[in-house]
C-alpha cells in the first residue's frame, strides 16, 4: 500500500554549515522533488540550507511553500518568490500549521531548531496525534551519532521499538521518498499510560 505525498515539510538549518556535500544534496532534494511532484514546505527564508532547497525546487519548476513568524522576517531573510507565504505570529503556530499542510517530513542537517523540530514531531506521532511520515536524511554521516543515540535509548529502556521506527532513515533522497510512500501507520493509540495501569 502507497500514500499520497504531495507536500513535504523539510526541517534544516537556517545556515549553510561548512560541508559542500551537505549544500550539494539540499539542492539534489529540491530537484527531486519538482521532479516527483512534491511541493516543499518549510521555513521560508531564502538563507541557508533551507534557502538551497527551496531556491533548487522553484529551479527545477517545482512549488514552495513558506511558513515564517513575523519576528524572523527580516532575521531570517523571507524568500519572497515562493508560491506561498504564511505567516504566522508565534514558532508555535508555525510549527502547527506546517503539520497541518503537509502529508510527511524530512530533516536535513541543521542545529537546535532542527532537533526541535524533528523530535517534536515525532512526539506527536509517538502520542498519536498524527500518523504521518517522518524521514531522516543522513547526509555525508552527520546524523550517525545520533542515530546511534536513538539505538542507545531502545537498549537502556527510554525508547521503545516501535516508537523509534516511527524515525525512517536512509542515505538516498529518493529511497527515503520511496519508504515514507510506503509508511504504514499505526492507528492504535499511542497515548502515554500510567506505568501500573
Amino acid at each position: 500500500m502507497s500514500i499520497k505525498v504531495s507536500r513535504i515539510c523539510v526541517f534544516c538549518g537556517s545556515s549553510e554549515g561548512n560541508d559542500p556535500k551537505i549544500i550539494e544534496e539540499a539542492k539534489r532534494m529540491g530537484e527531486i522533488f519538482a521532479e516527483r511532484n512534491i511541493a516543499v514546505v518549510y521555513g521560508g527564508s531564502q538563507l541557508g540550507i533551507m534557502g538551497a532547497v527551496a531556491k533548487s525546487c522553484l529551479g527545477a519548476g517545482g512549488k514552495a511553500i513558506g511558513i515564517i513568524p513575523e519576528f524572523l522576517k527580516t532575521k531570517e531573510i523571507v524568500h519572497t518568490g515562493l508560491d506561498e507565504l504564511i505567516t504566522t505570529e508565534t514558532m508555535h503556530e508555525r510549527k502547527l500549521k506546517m503539520q497541518e499542510v503537509s502529508d510527511g517530513f524530512i530533516t536535513l542537517p541543521g542545529g537546535f531548531g532542527t532537533f526541535e523540530e524533528l523530535f517534536e514531531i515525532i512526539t506527536w506521532s509517538q502520542l498519536g496525534l498524527h500518523h504521518k511520515p517522518i524521514g531522516l536524511l543522513n547526509t555525508n554521516g552527520f546524523y550517525d551519532a545520533l542515530i546511534s543515540m536513538l539505538d542507545e535509548m531502545v537498549s537502556r529502556g527510554f525508547l521503545k521499538q516501535e516508537n523509534r521506527d516511527l524515525l525512517l532513515v536512509d542515505t538516498d533522497i529518493n529511497r527515503l521518498l520511496n519508504a515514507m510512500e510506503h509508511f504504514e501507520p499505526d492507528f492504535s493509540s499511542k497515548f502515554l499510560k500510567p506505568e501500573n495501569s
